[in-house]
């Protein structure tokens, strides 16, 4: 396993200083974000000349205002177009794919009014359909589009990783973990992690308190033990806000994550 981190939690003005200070500070590669509005494409040539320059960045995690199993349908839409995009540019750049949730934010079935103006059915028919269009897109790339459950209190489609698997209907359409959600949802995400080893294309990494890691009381060395014992051999990607200055916690971040491996 190797470690990444997200772009925005890096300091230094291009993606070639912070791949330097991430490398610097004990991580592999940098995860980008895909905002929305076609952002994502119109950074194509800063992107290829920080892989020239050798810049690792292998995964996008969606950083939209909208997603794929939005109850508008001119907003569902429109995420569709912006997740082919991003695809289409993380291919050309030979990484692994694109990462979104299914919603954020939209609605939760744990708070009022309780009750989403959507069934369930109907949830799932949106979702299936828009993750087998962008399968479909993801396949002529050679990329991956991965699903990413979120807590029952940000988003009420797709909370478990369980969840997540019965959409993987093609061999493009993969999962993403995390552990900050894993946290909430799983009642054991050591097992939850074995049974979804075969699908389970990414992971990012978070403390319970949403910070990074060593700052709550996950158990590291049980779930990184699940995940070498699963055979998952892909990226842990920081994603959480960070307790301290960058230049400090980035490195004790990495080397208490890599304490376990």
């Amino acid at each position: 396993m190797q470690l990444s981190v997200q772009e925005q939690l890096l300091p230094g003005r291009t993606l070639q200083e912070k791949f330097a200070f991430a490398l610097d500070a004990g991580f592999d590669a940098i995860e980008l974000r895909g905002k929305g509005d076609f952002h994502f494409a119109t950074r194509l040539t800063e992107l290829k000349r920080a892989l020239a320059d050798g810049v690792v960045m292998p995964t996008v995690c969606v950083d939209m205002p909208h997603f794929i199993g939005d109850f508008d349908p001119v907003l569902r839409k429109d995420a569709i177009q912006q997740l082919r995009s991003q695809l289409t540019v993380i291919a050309e750049l030979g990484g692994i794919g694109v990462m979104t949730p299914a919603s954020w934010g939209q609605f939760s079935r744990r708070l009022p009014p309780f009750e989403p103006p959507r069934g369930p059915d109907e949830d799932r028919e949106v979702l299936a359909e828009a993750l087998t269009t962008l399968g479909e897109h993801a396949q002529r790339n050679g990329v991956l589009i991965m699903l990413e459950p979120l807590n029952r209190y940000e988003n009420h489609m797709v909370n478990t990783l369980a969840e997540a698997v019965s959409y993987c209907s093609m061999d493009t359409i993969r999962v993403a973990g995390d552990t900050y959600h894993m946290n909430i949802e799983e009642d054991d995400p050591c097992r939850s992690i074995l049974e979804a080893a075969p699908y389970l294309a990414h992971m990012q990494v978070s403390e319970s308190n949403r910070n990074q890691p060593g700052t709550g009381h996950l158990d590291w060395a049980a779930q990184l033990a699940a995940l070498d014992a699963a055979g998952y051999d892909g990226y842990l990607a920081l994603e959480c806000r960070l307790r301290g200055e960058p230049e400090i916690v980035l490195p004790q971040t990495a080397s208490f994550i890599r304490k376990f491996l």
